[in-house]
């Protein structure tokens, strides 16, 4: 277990750690143990303020490439130091296993951020189109605002193209899971980037994180998270016509067609469904599979499911950890009470109690879900699984787009070609086939209710680059 000292009474505001306007704090609860683990300010408005006049004395429209490449590279060497340190802190402030913390939570990260350098050092920011000279200048001072859920991903998806387009940042960690991210922003020190290029302001999203959204010096909002609050930050970014980037929920269905190699598509398919305990945005919650196969993969289901064990996050052989907070440990029990109410039959877990303390929830799997039904369209962040039939592939496609998400999923078939065939109708913004790898250089965003923009590698690095034309004579 960390021994780390949690308690962060500063702001890094201009390149420097600085006493906040306000003195109140939020306290972090560790998930395990229901105890308070850490404290970090409670940001002010004014906080916000200086944080952003510091960004934008910071930024400058004409930095060079080079410049771009030295800090990012700084970046990345400074934050791989930390990770082994930032990967318990992670453990400590959400309850990741400590397995999936030294590698889905940091190693993913580092990869994602080694993309941006690809990137980078093959980008070309000036093309000729006709008599044009189109130019790609980095947009400005960015807002970000990230969630607990993956919080050193997260960061590093915003931070670093930001970093690599010569932007300029503000950045709102989650009140949940805000220590990991204090101590990001110690490797940016270590880096040793310019006053003002990254600025780390703490506190509530509705005084923090909206003043962020409406502050007429940020130029640019990147937001993940819930698809209601991502609406508002768009609401209030558009009061000023600024650019926004939404990350937010997902609803995605692991399609597995007849024909597929059930027990492999099923195997993986409960992985991702439990992949950090569930809290996972692109999480394949919903489990398609044909009728003629439906009570082989029921049982190939269960099986599979009574090999994640649940506890102790500190226990390297623990997969499933706490909810990462009592709100969402009672959002995720709220969904399994309801769930029997419009006819989903409890197959395997349930809502008892795992552990006497901490938030722990038991993997969840209901089968028979009618797809419009709460559970069949909304999304519950926790290791609940829907497992829906379908009689042929258009009733498939209809269930698979069916909800208002778009994000994530998987297709499975006898061969690629008849995946790819039916990934091209579904509505979402990535899919994976046949058990394809994932890329972190490949671009992820949403389609619907899912978002607005891109992220990851050359793809997410453009959001952060304005598109200037110049005619030649």
């Amino acid at each position: 277990m960390s021994n780390h000292d949690y308690a962060r009474s500063k702001l890094f505001i201009d390149g420097r750690w600085v006493d906040p306007a306000g003195t109140a704090t939020i306290e972090v609860i560790d998930p395990a143990t229901e105890q308070v683990c850490g404290s970090v300010p409670s940001g002010t408005e004014a906080d916000v303020d200086a944080a952003v006049a510091a960004a934008r004395r910071a930024f400058d429209p004409l930095i060079t490439v080079d410049e771009r490449r030295g800090r990012l590279d700084a970046v990345i060497t400074a934050m791989e130091r930390r990770l082994p340190d930032i990967a318990e802190t992670i453990t400590q402030e959400m309850g990741a296993p400590i397995r999936i913390a030294q590698s889905v939570q940091t190693r993913v990260p580092l990869a994602v951020a080694r993309g941006f350098a690809d990137a980078l050092a093959r980008y070309e920011f000036e093309e000729r189109i006709a008599n044009s000279l189109v130019l790609r200048e980095p947009y400005g001072v960015v807002a970000a605002i990230t969630p607990w859920n993956y919080p050193l991903y997260q960061v590093v998806a915003k931070v670093l193209p930001a970093i690599a387009a010569g932007c300029t940042v503000v950045l709102k960690p989650s009140n949940d899971a805000p220590l990991s991210v204090f101590e990001f922003v110690d490797a940016l020190q270590d880096a040793g980037l310019p006053p003002g290029v990254v600025n780390l302001v703490s506190g509530p999203g509705r005084v923090i994180g909206e003043r962020m959204a409406a502050h007429p010096e940020v130029d640019f909002v990147s937001f993940t998270g819930s698809t209601s609050v991502g609406s508002r930050v768009g609401e209030l970014a558009g009061q000023s016509i600024k650019k926004v980037a939404l990350e937010l929920g997902g609803k995605s269905a692991n399609v597995i067609l007849a024909g597929a190699d059930l027990d492999t598509a099923i195997k993986v398919g409960v992985g991702n469904a439990f992949l950090n305990g569930g809290q996972t945005c692109m999480a394949w919650t919903r489990m398609l599979v044909p009728l003629s196969r439906y009570s082989e993969a029921l049982e190939l289901v269960q099986a599979a499911v009574s090999k994640y064990s649940v506890g102790d996050p500190w226990d390297p052989g623990t997969r499933i950890g706490p909810s990462a907070s009592e709100a969402q440990y009672q959002t995720v029990l709220g969904f399994i009470e309801r769930a029997p109410q419009e006819g989903a039959r409890l197959v395997a877990g349930g809502g008892q109690k795992v552990h006497d303390v901490g938030y722990y929830i038991a993997p969840t799997v209901f089968a028979d879900v009618d797809p419009a039904s709460e559970l069949g369209q909304e999304e519950v962040f926790g290791p609940v699984l829907a497992v829906i039939p379908f009689r042929d592939t258009d009733e498939a496609l209809d269930i698979a787009n069916g909800t208002p998400y778009g994000l994530s999923g998987a297709v499975w078939a006898a061969d690629d070609d008849t995946a790819i065939a039916f990934a091209r109708q579904v509505q979402t913004g990535q899919l994976d086939i046949n058990g394809g790898k994932y890329n972190p250089a490949a671009p992820f965003g949403g389609y619907k209710k899912s978002g607005i923009g891109r992220e990851l590698g050359r793809i997410g690095f453009e959001e952060y680059l304005q598109i200037k034309s110049l005619q030649l004579p």
